[in-house]
């Protein structure tokens, strides 16, 4: 998918690690580079290369492992707080690559690993095709304050929407949100409108754009990136080996 002109003034910015954590990771080199589109979306999952003068890999190892929130209350993941695996997907709700991803990918992931408390999702928005795509991205958490964001990620997803045809104006969000069962679409409306969601949606934008991110969708597991629409096959293995990992 076209790349965000942000993401790419910032793909060499280092990310510090929140919580005073003193290494940073050059993750241009970890989830930069890759793309949503047809032409990339089969190229397998990227060896986790970063860089930082003076760092150890196990130092930016532990850099990326510490991107992971595990609020046990955020709204936005699904699956146990102390789960040893975590996948971070950065996504648009406009990318048809994303939207794949949510039909056809997550569900078999649920199944097989959240549900065992053996994997944990953590979603970030990263809107990077306009105004719509900020627009469903603050929507998406204005859901999530009423517990429903899982549910209103699901509609959004449920068929594949015209990119900037207006599939995202205001009263079709309140449609979206009303099937995804919020309760409140006044304080959804209001919430949605609200600086806490612009602060969200852009706390999660800069934590992309500083990895690399410069196309949707892009995934973390653990230390491991997957870039674009790979198969579920590469997911597992993914959680596999980092499962295995995690228990040494």
């Amino acid at each position: 998918m076209p790349s965000s002109p942000r993401a790419h003034r910032r793909r060499l910015t280092l990310i510090a690690v929140g919580g005073g954590a003193a290494a940073a990771v050059a993750a241009a080199t970890a989830l930069g580079g890759g793309s949503g589109d047809p032409v990339s979306r089969d190229r397998p999952p990227a060896a986790v290369s970063p860089s930082v003068a003076g760092a150890t890999p196990d130092e930016q190892e532990k850099s990326l492992l510490a991107l992971a929130r595990r609020d046990q209350k955020d709204p936005l993941a699904l699956g146990r707080a102390d789960a040893p695996v975590v996948l971070i997907a950065y996504e648009d709700f406009q990318c048809p690559f994303c939207g794949k991803f949510a039909r056809e990918t997550k569900p078999e992931l649920v199944r097989s690993y959240v549900d065992r408390g053996l994997l944990r999702i953590e979603w970030r928005n990263f809107p990077v095709f306009g105004a719509e795509s900020e627009r469903v991205a603050r929507a998406s958490w204005a859901a999530g304050r009423q517990g429903r964001f899982w549910q209103f990620h699901d509609v959004v997803y449920a068929k594949e929407r015209p990119r900037n045809k207006g599939a995202f104006s205001s009263s079709r969000l309140h449609e979206m949100a009303r099937e995804a069962g919020v309760a409140d679409l006044d304080r959804f409306e209001a919430d949605l409108k609200s600086q806490a969601a612009e602060a969200s949606v852009s706390r999660d934008q800069e934590e992309g754009y500083a990895l690399g991110v410069s196309s949707t969708p892009a995934f973390l597991v653990n230390s491991t990136p997957i870039l674009g629409a790979q198969p579920l096959s590469a997911f597992t293995a993914a959680v596999e080996k980092a499962a295995k990992e995690a228990g040494r």
